[in-house]
């Protein structure tokens, strides 16, 4: 069992996040789907979703890897269309197909490494590659291994230009399933896979650093700018997603310690952020009846602790100080000038502008300003909903303040495991 499943660093903040979110979640769900006649069905499948995620974050085999990327994704395609819906199918069809062939695109990636180092153990691969004997045929394997891993997981992980699934998943799914989407899945089934395998099985490259990079600066900007522009809320926030996506791209992709930690980090702090974002929408929905912001008006009034705990995550994912995801942003801005590419550091810098200017638009439209005459019945989320956005604010408002303990056990041992080479 030993050669299956392992845990380093790396894997420790990830299973910190994903299951911390995925606790919270189920929290909120407690009241979010009193009285719906289908809750068992919810239930199994989310917890086959987190035996996948957790499989996933585990194991040392990537036969094992795919098994649990399978069983973590066929539950999130049956969870997005959970409400069976027309729109709700045509969404899953549409996840269910792009994510397959992203899986195909992977297995055969899994396949060329076993055919090079006749091993599907992560650490023995790693040290199985001829680099000695055959250096230019093994560049040509990694290079072509590369490109496979970084189009499977591009869509899993809903880079552009392999985005397109997530704003409809988002839309049709239920807002628990959508937090667990941006806050987990996308960075688990693809974000960690990916780098699990590019940093300590093949090894990163100048050649793979560059198409990192490209990835993130396009998702940075694309899902900048398309988010800026939505009205429905969890449309508006998938695309954000796709932009974060890029910032964590992005660090990973300067390989240099600076930015890998702000990788790290990011990936921490976006789970707990956009989940949260994600059951604020869901809460705006289930009270008011609508996640139009045109639609919505004056709900801080209403619903003040779904207003606050929003109001927060907007800071946070702004990138505003003294919040978590201000921190994140930060180190890898600073990687991008150590790296001696400030042109990098100011696409990062816009990303956030933009992402202010989506959630500003968000707070202006929903909470702020008269309230409307058929939204003054409107009521604050039950208990466990409230109370799971509540602890979630403050794990992003904490997570900052307590910057130096996170970053010496949790980040930086997760920074130790990727930068540590090829070998785990």
């Amino acid at each position: 069992m030993s050669d299956i499943f392992m845990i380093d660093g790396f894997s420790r903040l990830m299973l910190i996040a994903a299951n911390a979110v995925a606790f919270f979640v189920l929290l909120y769900s407690i009241g979010y789907l009193k009285g719906h006649a289908k809750k068992l069905k919810y239930y199994i499948l989310f917890f086959l979703m987190l035996i996948g995620i957790n499989g996933v974050i585990l194991t040392n085999d990537l036969i094992a890897m795919f098994f649990f990327i399978e069983i973590g994704t066929l539950s999130a395609y049956a969870l997005v269309a959970f409400a069976d819906g027309k729109r709700e199918l045509e969404a899953s069809i549409k996840y269910f197909f792009m994510g397959e062939i992203a899986s195909l695109l992977i297995l055969f990636a899994f396949g060329l490494i076993y055919a090079s180092t006749g091993t599907f153990n992560m650490k023995e691969a790693a040290l199985n590659f001829p680099l000695a004997s055959l250096p230019q045929a093994t560049a040509g394997i990694k290079g072509l291994i590369a490109l496979l891993l970084l189009i499977g997981f591009g869509v899993k992980s809903a880079a552009v230009p392999f985005h397109s699934w997530l704003p409809d998943a988002h839309t049709s799914a239920p807002s628990p399933v959508s937090a667990m989407l941006s806050g987990v899945i996308i960075k688990v089934m693809g974000i960690y896979a990916l780098m699990r395998i590019i940093f300590n099985v093949i090894g990163m490259t100048p050649e793979i650093s560059t198409a990192m990079l490209g990835l993130g600066v396009v998702s940075i900007l694309v899902g900048g700018i398309l988010a800026v522009g939505q009205f429905d809320m969890k449309r508006l926030m998938a695309y954000s997603s796709i932009s974060q996506i890029g910032y964590i791209l992005l660090g990973f992709g300067l390989a240099n310690p600076l930015g890998v930690m702000g990788a790290l980090f990011h990936i921490f702090n976006h789970a707990f952020m956009k989940s949260l974002l994600f059951l604020n929408a869901g809460a705006v929905e289930r009270m008011a009846g609508s996640r139009d912001l045109r639609e919505l008006g004056g709900l801080s009034k209403k619903m003040p602790v779904t207003f606050v705990s929003s109001l927060i995550a907007t800071f946070s994912i702004s990138g505003i100080p003294p919040f978590n995801g201000f921190w994140s942003k930060l180190y890898i801005i600073v990687g991008c000038a150590y790296a001696g590419n400030l042109g990098l550091g100011l696409v990062a810098v816009i990303g956030s502008l933009l992402t202010l200017a989506s959630f500003l638009r968000v707070q202006k439209y929903a909470f702020f300003g008269e309230l409307k005459e058929n939204l003054t019945g409107v009521k604050e989320v039950p208990f466990f909903m409230g109370a799971s956005m509540l602890l979630l604010a403050i794990i992003c408002f904490g997570v900052g303040i307590m910057l130096p303990y996170v970053m010496q056990f949790v980040v930086g041992p997760a920074a130790s495991a990727v930068l540590g080479g090829v070998g785990l």
